[in-house]
């Protein structure tokens, strides 16, 4: 869908790329991203939207049939059962586009890793 030449440097950039429903879907993601994890820094990385927070959180992506969502393996082993209609694969999750996006289930996963990122933090500032 992005036909432009010079990948996004910010979200929004990224966003704008996109036919309006798409944007919308898009711009509720990161809102819920936001809610989740309200210390996490927005990027772009990988040319996706990233959430970054003593780490890589999560990175969302458009594409043509589906919304793509990067938890990393932990965050998709962690919903296992929730995800369970979802094409995923180690680190992705494939949320179709002409069925609900399950917005709870993304800020659930964001906190999981949200935290996850924290807990990893605050062990290796204790082993110094």
């Amino acid at each position: 869908m992005n036909t432009d030449p010079i990948a996004p440097q910010t979200i929004d950039e990224y966003i704008a790329n996109f036919p309006k429903d798409i944007q919308e879907i898009l711009e509720k993601i990161r809102a819920v991203v936001k809610a989740a994890a309200p210390g996490a820094e927005e990027k772009i990385s990988y040319q996706m939207p990233t959430f970054f927070l003593n780490g890589n959180l999560v990175h969302f992506a458009a594409f043509k049939k589906h919304i793509g969502l990067y938890p990393t393996p932990s965050g998709i082993t962690e919903f296992n059962d929730e995800l369970s209609a979802y094409v995923k694969a180690k680190g992705s999750i494939q949320f179709p586009l002409d069925k609900p996006i399950p917005y709870d289930l993304i800020g659930k996963i964001t906190t999981f890793r949200a935290e996850e990122n924290l807990a990893k933090a605050a062990s290796a500032k204790k082993k110094k």
